[in-house]
């Protein structure tokens, strides 16, 4: 397949999907953001197969498949990979990342829990942490010294906004991330049962957990060029006002799934856009 062609799908699917990512990357100059595009196409294959609807046997029968597309890239015309596999080439990409991604995937089918908060922590590395270490390579950044562990706290502090958004969705498909420890301490079911007072009480609790990995991952930022830092201070300004609009109202989130709007998110998109001289 042409690679052009390639890269055109992968953009396809990123302004399709990502709902939040997208509004990064379009602050990148076209060859990187075509890049990323391919890694986040990839990203959400993996994604969608862990998150599907088919039986434990072949979500991980199609991750092991993803798996080998990974390690033995061969001659195809699956737009995916060939973007995926030039995009590599050009920024020399650490692909074992996209391994450590479907690992975290795999902890998903098995309906993995968390006993405390490293536990959890190790399954936020793996799931977004690795996005952040491929990103890096793509913004030229993998090599600066402490790139790589901010990028991995700030992967940190994005899976758990996520996590806390999510706390209603994810139960009802038989997920539960938030550690058991925790929710001992708080007084709070370990399977989010029961009312919503200690499940609100229990995020409220995380909320303070995610701003410090923030106040961690943040420091990435310095380390970039200006179009990188825009872009990532676009993807996480947008999940720092989410988590602000949690902590305000944990109770919320025992409701239905909070979100911004597309116009609040655009205006953080265009702060950090103009922040790109500063």
């Amino acid at each position: 397949m042409d690679v052009t062609a390639a890269y055109d799908e992968c953009e396809v699917i990123t302004r399709r999907e990502a709902k939040n990512f997208s509004y990064g990357i379009r602050l990148l100059r076209p060859p990187e953001r075509r890049a990323l595009s391919a890694v986040y196409a990839l990203a959400r294959r993996i994604d969608d197969i862990g998150d599907g609807d088919w039986s434990v046997e072949d979500k991980l029968s199609g991750l092991s498949r993803v798996r080998k597309d990974v390690d033995s890239p061969t001659d195809t015309d699956d737009p995916v990979l060939v973007a995926m596999a030039d995009a590599a080439n050009r920024y020399r990409l650490p692909m074992h990342a996209f391994g450590e991604l479907i690992d975290g995937c795999e902890m998903d089918v098995h309906g993995t829990n968390y006993e405390t908060i490293d536990d959890l922590v190790g399954y936020c590395r793996r799931v977004a942490g690795t996005v952040g270490r491929l990103s890096l390579a793509v913004f030229g950044s993998y090599e600066r010294e402490g790139a790589v562990a901010l990028a991995d706290d700030l992967g940190v502090a994005l899976q758990l906004t996520n996590i806390l958004r999510d706390v209603v969705e994810d139960r009802a498909n038989g997920r539960v991330y938030l550690p058991a420890a925790d929710a001992a301490a708080i007084g709070c079911p370990s399977d989010l049962s029961g009312p919503p007072e200690p499940i609100a009480a229990l995020v409220a609790f995380e909320c303070t957990r995610a701003r410090s990995w923030f106040a961690r991952g943040l420091e990435l930022l310095p380390l970039l060029d200006r179009r990188s830092r825009a872009c990532v201070g676009a993807m996480s300004g947008i999940y720092r006002r989410l988590l602000d609009r949690i902590e305000a109202d944990p109770l919320a989130v025992t409701a239905g799934r909070v979100s911004l709007s597309g116009r609040e998110k655009a205006v953080v998109a265009a702060r950090a856009l103009a922040g790109m001289s500063s």
